[in-house]
């Protein structure tokens, strides 16, 4: 499998009254041609910073190292069309500004929590969408703008395409904004989707259509989706691979499957006993509070809060290596875990 965005070390660090923090840390991995890597944790655990540094949108100040390159593509006829042909690659850590300003939307494209924050109030849709459109192809015409707007709101399954297009943000459902969101992501035919909890502040039923479009859009478009999430059985629905945060770092990752059913981390195991079920029963929560990012353990960030803590857990920051019993591609920062 040809390897889209390679991430390596990548650590963010914001200043504060304190000193320097690190929201993430020395955070690695690999998204394929098509694959789906779903990254997991609960608030606080740097998910929502990691993709903002991919997308070089860091708040100002912030400081990046470690490199994300990202495999750019050339495209046979018009964007989108899913007809791509190997180029170089782009750290994007290191791009400026003019360069990130070509690469997002052409190549990497994000849809963020909040589609009615994300989307420009006074503007209407279809001029917001062409907006991403124009900003890449500034040569081509109006009628031809007009003909991607809809050709892009309608592969997003927006009723009506014509008329959404010409409403404003607030006249739409929270679950047609978020389709315009991601219509507008895919305008200009990106190769990689970061997708930042799509479907939190949606019910449940909206949630599953979103879903079921980015499963189909993904396969159809054969997107590299990053899925960020709190909820692993969201990530369960979308993701062959899982990458579960804690405290900046990522603390276990391998095929969800195996993730799920034999989870080698005490933070992995936690998560998935506070997830509601349908049987009757307490639910268990994970006692106390992610740390402070500028009062961190001196060994392993969880430690505090873990309930097979033992004196060596506070030695040193565990390394993330293959688990016992597990197999090789399933990998968890945990002494106990080895």
């Amino acid at each position: 499998m040809a390897i889209r965005l390679d991430v390596r070390g990548l650590t963010v660090e914001l200043p504060t009254r304190a000193g320097w923090v690190r929201p993430v840390n020395e955070v690695s991995f690999a998204l394929g041609e098509g694959e789906t890597l779903g990254i997991v944790g609960e608030s606080g655990s740097g998910k929502t910073m990691l993709s903002l540094a991919l997308m070089g949108l860091t708040p100002p100040g912030a400081r990046c190292k470690g490199e994300a390159r990202l495999q750019l593509h050339s495209r046979n006829g018009h964007r989108g069309s899913g007809a791509r042909g190997a180029q170089s690659a782009s750290n994007l850590l290191v791009a400026g500004p003019g360069e990130m300003r070509a690469l997002r939307g052409r190549e990497i494209a994000m849809v963020f929590q909040e589609p009615m924050t994300a989307l420009d109030p006074v503007m209407r849709i279809g001029a917001q969408i062409a907006e991403a459109i124009r900003v890449h192809e500034p040569g081509i015409g109006a009628r031809e703008i007009r003909s991607r707007v809809l050709q892009a709101l309608e592969r997003a399954a927006v009723p009506e395409p014509p008329v959404r297009a010409r409403q404003y943000p607030h006249q739409l459902s929270g679950g047609l904004r978020q389709r315009v969101m991601i219509a507008m992501a895919l305008a200009a035919g990106p190769g990689v989707l970061i997708a930042d909890e799509p479907t939190t502040a949606l019910d449940v039923t909206v949630q599953k259509q979103i879903l079921d479009l980015l499963r189909r859009l993904q396969q159809e478009l054969q997107l590299s989706l990053l899925f960020i999430t709190h909820d692993l059985g969201v990530v369960a629905q979308v993701a062959g691979r899982v990458a579960v945060m804690y405290a900046g770092r990522i603390v276990e990752e391998g095929p969800v499957s195996e993730v799920l059913r034999h989870p080698q981390h005490p933070y992995t195991a936690g998560l998935l006993r506070a997830a509601p079920r349908l049987e009757r029963g307490k639910l268990a929560p994970i006692p106390g509070m992610v740390p402070s990012l500028d009062a961190l353990p001196p060994g392993c960030a969880f430690a505090p809060r873990c309930p097979l803590h033992i004196s060596e857990c506070d030695a040193a920051m565990p390394e993330l290596l293959p688990a016992r019993g597990a197999s090789e591609n399933h990998r968890a920062r945990c002494i106990l875990a080895r």
